[in-house]
C-alpha cells in the first residue's frame, strides 16, 4: 500500500469523524430535551490554592443518589483496535460541538479529553466558531450553594459550594461573567473578598481581587471581559466610601486593569453593555440621593460621556433595588418595578417606552429577589409568579422582546424548570455565555 493512499486514507478518516461530531451535536440536543433532568453534584471538595494546579479528580453523584468514590478518568486502548488518533486540532473542533452541558462526561471519559477541557482551549473554539451557549448561574434564599441551569431550564448542575468564612456566606454579594469564570464578590469578617469559579475545572479560587475592592456595584460583560464601576469601598476599620472609580477584569489573563472613572460617585447601580459601550444607569449618590443620569464608557477614548434625567420617569422607594436592566439584539430594556412593567430605551430621544406587562411581582419587594437578564435572543425574568397559581417556588419566564410598542408581548413559562423547587426569592443571578 502506497504512502499516498494511507494518507488520503487517514484525511477521509478525520473528515467522517468531523462530520460524526456535528449530526451529533443535534442528537444530543434533542436526546436531552427528551430525557428526565439530571444533576451533577461535586463532594468531597477541597479548597484549592490559587497558585497550584487544580486536580480534575472529583467524586460524582447521580440523580439516583449513587456515589462513584475516587472516579478517575479511563483511556481506551485506541492502538489494539487499530483506531487512527484524531489530530490535537480536529479532537478540539469535534468536541467543541457537543452540547455544554455533556461535557463533565469528558472529564471521565480520558485524561486526555480532561487535559483539553482544562486547557481552555475547547471554549476558545466555541467562541470563535460562534458556538457559545447561555448558561444561567442563580442563588436562591435559602440555598448553600449555586445551580447552573442550561439556557432551555431543562438540565442542571449544583456548582461545589463556594469556601469563604461565615460572614461571606451569610452576607449580599454582587456576581458577574466573564468568558467562562462566574465572579462572586462580597464581605468577609475583614475585608472585601472576590471568589471566582472556573467553568473548565469546576473549581472556586480565591482572587484575584479588583485593584478597588468593592461591593454594590454596576458590572457588565463583553465577551471574555467584564466591566465594573462605582460601588462603595470598605476600609478595615469598617469605614465606607462611595466612589466612581471603574476597572476590567480578562478573564484570559486573569488580570484587573483601571479605567477612568465615571463623572459621579454611585452605589446601587447597574450596568450593561451596549452597542460598543458601557453603561451605568441610576444608583445613589454619596449624599444617599437618588440619581436620574446615567453614564457611558467608551473604551476607545477611554471616556464618560454623562447621560441626563435617563431615569427621569422611574419611580423611587426606600426599599428600591438598583434598576433592573437587559440587552437584547442591540437594545435595552428595564422592568419598572412601581408598574410590574417592561419597557425599552430610546437612545435617540433619551425616553422609555412601555411594552407591557411582566408575570412576576416586582412590586411589593421593590425590585428585589426578582432576576431581570438577557438570554442570548429573550428576556429572562425570574421571581414570584402573578397568576392565580401564586406558590412559594420560583417562576421562570421568557420572551423574545421587540422595540416596538405596538407589538404585543409573549411570555413563554418553564413549567418543569427541571423539576427543581427553589424560593422564589432570587439572591443573585448572571449569565455566562462560553
Amino acid at each position: 500500500m502506497s504512502k499516498a493512499y494511507m494518507v488520503a486514507e487517514e484525511r477521509d478518516f478525520y473528515q467522517e469523524m468531523l462530520m460524526l461530531g456535528q449530526d451529533h451535536t443535534g442528537r444530543i440536543r434533542a436526546s436531552s430535551s427528551r430525557s428526565r433532568p439530571r444533576k451533577v453534584r461535586i463532594r468531597e471538595y477541597k479548597i484549592p490554592d490559587l497558585n497550584a494546579d487544580p486536580c480534575l479528580d472529583m467524586d460524582e453523584e447521580e440523580e439516583t443518589g449513587v456515589v462513584v468514590v475516587g472516579l478517575k478518568p479511563q483511556d481506551a486502548d485506541y492502538y489494539s483496535l487499530n483506531v487512527p488518533q484524531l489530530p490535537y486540532e480536529l479532537e478540539v473542533e469535534i468536541l467543541a460541538r457537543l452540547p455544554r452541558f455533556e461535557y463533565w462526561k469528558l472529564k471521565f471519559l480520558s485524561t486526555r479529553f480532561s487535559r483539553l477541557l482544562k486547557e481552555g482551549k475547547i471554549f476558545k473554539v466555541r467562541r470563535d466558531r460562534g458556538l457559545v451557549e447561555p448558561s444561567v448561574f442563580m442563588r436562591s434564599n435559602g440555598d448553600k450553594s449555586w445551580t447552573m441551569f442550561d439556557k432551555d431550564f431543562e438540565n442542571y448542575q449544583e456548582v461545589p459550594e463556594l469556601p469563604s468564612d461565615v460572614c461571606f456566606s451569610l452576607g449580599d454579594k454582587e456576581s458577574l461573567c466573564a468568558g467562562t469564570h462566574l465572579i462572586v464578590t462580597g464581605r468577609e469578617e475583614k475585608s472585601v473578598a472576590l471568589w471566582r469559579y472556573e467553568l473548565e475545572t469546576s473549581k472556586w479560587f480565591k482572587g484575584p481581587a479588583m485593584i478597588t475592592p468593592r461591593i454594590l456595584f454596576a458590572s457588565a460583560t463583553r465577551g471574555t471581559v467584564a466591566f465594573v464601576a462605582g460601588g462603595l469601598k470598605v476600609y478595615g476599620d469598617a469605614s465606607k466610601e462611595v466612589v466612581s472609580g471603574a476597572e476590567k477584569y480578562d478573564s484570559v489573563t486573569k488580570t484587573w486593569t483601571s479605567l477612568r472613572g465615571m463623572h459621579k460617585r454611585r452605589q446601587f447601580c447597574s450596568g450593561c453593555y451596549l452597542r460598543g459601550k458601557f453603561y451605568v444607569l441610576g444608583g445613589k449618590d454619596e449624599n444617599d440621593k437618588n440619581l436620574t443620569c446615567g453614564e457611558r464608557y467608551d473604551e476607545g477614548t477611554d471616556s464618560w460621556e454623562l447621560i441626563p434625567d435617563v431615569l427621569r420617569d422611574a419611580s423611587f422607594s426606600s426599599i428600591q433595588s438598583p434598576p433592573l436592566i437587559a440587552v437584547v439584539n442591540d437594545n435595552l430594556y428595564s422592568l419598572e418595578t412601581s408598574a410590574n412593567e417592561l419597557r425599552v430605551y430610546d437612545t435617540n430621544a433619551n425616553v422609555w417606552k412601555k411594552l407591557g406587562d411582566v408575570p412576576v411581582r416586582a412590586k411589593s419587594s421593590g425590585g428585589w429577589g426578582v432576576a431581570f437578564k438577557s438570554l442570548g435572543d429573550k428576556l429572562l425574568v425570574m421571581g414570584e409568579s402573578v397568576g392565580p397559581s401564586r406558590t412559594e417556588t420560583m417562576s421562570v419566564y421568557t420572551c423574545r422582546p421587540s422595540a416596538n410598542p405596538e407589538e404585543k408581548l409573549v411570555w413563554e413559562e418553564s413549567k418543569r424548570c427541571c423539576d427543581v423547587r427553589l424560593s422564589h426569592f432570587i439572591l443573585n443571578c448572571c449569565v455566562m455565555i462560553a
